[in-house]
């Protein structure tokens, strides 16, 4: 059992990986739409790239919707308006008029007045709707005749009349109230015609022939021309949609970015890249992979045309500023072939987003400012730019077609790309980064650490700048991350301004404050400068970790010389635990640290020598770090041991006869 949990802790990593790219792919597929891509990559007023368009067979031309819908709309506002006649209002309204006053001359006036009203027709005016523009049909049973709205009288005509032949309001109202319309509106019916002819309404208009040209290679895709390429589109969809599964598609698209992720990965595996040993890196590369699949998927649903507003260019500038520029162009290649199995247009994504990728990655070489975001920002601009009007001259030799709505798409992309900045100090802070960047802005001596290290142990500060140059250079020389070793070791004291008085480079008279305590009280005290580094770095200055590596690691596991040795004379040669004058490590891990490390064990040292000339300062650098020679005969003896090195024995020639 227990080889059974080594051997699975030994694969946790690895199965982390798989996992990941599994949960990155779904969450992609997750996003994006799920309806079948069309069939053929185009845009209106774009060219097309493919090669002549026939047509396969005979389609009708489809109408786009808001042809569809206008027609909808006109047959709902001509269509004919129903209504039926009422033969019991009149005799009703005329009975309610009777009982409303006792004047029998008002009553026989409004009595004579409704019958002529009701002979004519007194109609009912459907609440809510615009009679203009329809027809009226007026029915008798089941036949009908197409009248007009004007030989018909309405209610609030009729009332006015009234009022003008009785002269009392308070009658009027009442009369008002009596009156019962005879041609009732007949909603049901005026439904039924209203459905019928929309049903009626065409959603196709003329039909294409099989073999007829539909458009060339290079050709402008006019409205026109995109309506029938629609049409075809749709067609093919509608046979498609015979044997098309939802579920193929879907699982065939996951594949296809498990491919392409599984990729990145192996090409990162055949250079021996650090990112792929360490999980937290790889989180970061997925989580910036989905970033631009989010963001992509919103745009599509949004407008497919709007497609090269997504900033994805961020990504190649996020992965240069943190790794380096090969991890930066393949990551952006494998992102741009995920996203454009999703776009419409591939062709043209693609060769968009490489570009101009490229280009980003390019302008990002050799950062030293936040500010030259901007200079990114205007490289990607341009490029996209000359890239759309360069598709123009090599299909249509003229510019008159520019579309300038395109530019400020670009022209948002590259403003939008600008947030690299801000998710650069995000990312630093969330997977515990460091770039460029912010090593420069570490190394300057305006840092709050640094300037309270040069007031408060300006010693320590002079000694610290000597390390950090020195070991700038050697990292120079050997290989390795220079400005990252000259920063660590900048910061690899700032422990000893909690007590700067104990340290002799801050003392300036001979007095010594240790004298005072034991050599073990005085180990502690000089060991607990790391230990306080530490904390200084963490909680108050907030560096970052892999600063804070090089102030754990500075002395690594190393005694404190001085006072152990003292400690052996004063105890006459007795045993001493050595653990009250270790260091507690770690001990450096990394080509940077162990040679911050060594400077500043050299440099320390050279400075405590009364007489500095070449010999002196030969012979303590020899036995600092001479015991690095010894480890590398034994090394090498013990490899040969390992592995059986045979001796090569020479090989005689023959003797070549004389002619």
């Amino acid at each position: 059992m227990k080889q059974f949990f080594a051997k699975l802790l030994s694969h946790i990593s690895l199965a982390y990986k798989i996992v990941a790219i599994i949960a990155t792919a779904l969450l992609i597929l997750l996003f994006f739409p799920t309806e079948e891509k069309a069939s053929y990559d185009f845009s209106v007023d774009g060219f097309w790239k493919s090669n002549d368009l026939f047509a396969p067979y005979d389609f009708p031309i489809q109408k786009s919707q808001e042809e569809i819908e206008k027609e909808r709309f006109n047959a709902k506002k001509t269509g004919m308006m129903f209504f039926r006649t009422d033969t019991l209002a009149e005799a009703q309204t005329l009975f309610k008029v009777e009982i409303l006053t006792s004047d029998p001359y008002k009553i026989n006036r409004v009595k004579r007045y409704l019958s002529d009203v009701y002979k004519r027709g007194l109609i009912e005016m459907p609440e809510g709707t615009d009679i203009r523009g329809h027809n009226m049909v007026l029915l008798a049973g089941n036949i009908g005749h197409e009248c007009s709205f004007d030989d018909f009288i309405t209610v609030n005509q009729c009332v006015e009349e009234i009022k003008s032949i009785i002269g009392d309001t308070l009658l009027e109202k009442s009369i008002a109230k009596a009156l019962s319309p005879n041609i009732i509106f007949d909603k049901d019916r005026t439904r039924l015609e209203q459905e019928s002819m929309l049903a009626q309404v065409s959603t196709t208009e003329g039909m294409v022939s099989a073999g007829e040209l539909i458009i060339r290679k290079g050709e402008k895709i006019s409205p026109e021309k995109a309506r029938v390429i629609s049409s075809l589109e749709y067609e093919e969809q509608q046979k498609r949609n015979e044997y098309y599964s939802a579920f193929n598609h879907n699982l065939g698209q996951f594949l296809l970015t498990i491919i392409a992720l599984v990729t990145l990965f192996l090409f990162l595996r055949l250079i021996r890249h650090p990112l792929l040993s360490d999980n937290k890196k790889v989180t970061f590369v997925l989580f910036v992979i989905l970033l631009m699949a989010i963001l992509t998927s919103l745009i599509v649903r949004v407008n497919p045309d709007w497609t090269l507003l997504v900033p994805l260019c961020m990504a190649p500038i996020l992965m240069r500023v943190f790794f380096d520029i090969r991890v930066a162009l393949y990551i952006h290649l494998v992102n741009t072939l995920i996203l454009a199995s999703w776009v419409p247009n591939s062709y043209e994504f693609i060769y968009y987003q490489i570009i101009a990728g490229m280009v980003s990655i390019i302008s990002v070489k050799n950062f030293e400012q936040r500010s030259k975001f901007f200079i990114v920002s205007l490289s990607i601009f341009a490029t996209y730019s000359l890239v759309y009007v360069a598709g123009l001259l090599s299909q249509d030799t003229n510019l008159e077609n520019i579309n300038g709505t395109r530019f400020l798409i670009f022209f948002m992309n590259a403003m939008l790309t600008l947030l690299a900045y801000p998710l650069i100090y995000i990312f630093e802070k969330v997977f515990g980064f460091v770039t460029k960047l912010t090593l420069i802005e570490l190394s300057s001596t305006t840092n709050k650490a640094l300037r309270d290290l040069a007031d408060k142990a300006p010693g320590t500060f002079q000694h610290s700048v000597q390390v950090a140059n020195i070991s700038e250079d050697l990292i120079h020389e050997i290989g390795g991350n220079a400005l990252l070793a000259k920063v660590g070791a900048l910061y690899h004291d700032i422990g000893k301004t909690e007590s700067p008085q104990f340290f002799t480079e801050n003392q300036s008279s001979d007095f010594n404050p240790l004298n005072d305590f034991s050599n073990i009280e005085s180990a502690h005290i000089i060991i607990k400068h790391v230990t306080d580094g530490v904390q200084l770095a963490q909680k108050k200055y907030r560096l970052p970790e892999v600063i804070v590596d090089f102030i754990r690691t500075h002395h690594g596991t190393s005694k404190v010389g001085y006072f152990y040795n003292k400690q052996l004379n004063e105890n006459g040669g007795s045993p001493v635990d050595e653990a009250d004058f270790m260091y507690h490590g770690p001990r450096p891990y990394s080509r940077e640290t162990a040679v911050v490390m060594l400077v500043d064990s050299v440099e320390a040292a050279i400075k405590s020598l009364k007489v500095h000339n070449e010999e002196n300062i030969s012979k303590i650098i020899d036995s600092i770090i001479g015991d690095i020679d010894k480890i590398k005969q034994l090394l090498k003896k013990r490899m040969v041991s390992i592995y059986h090195v045979r001796v090569e024995y020479p090989v005689v020639e023959a003797k070549k006869e004389s002619k």
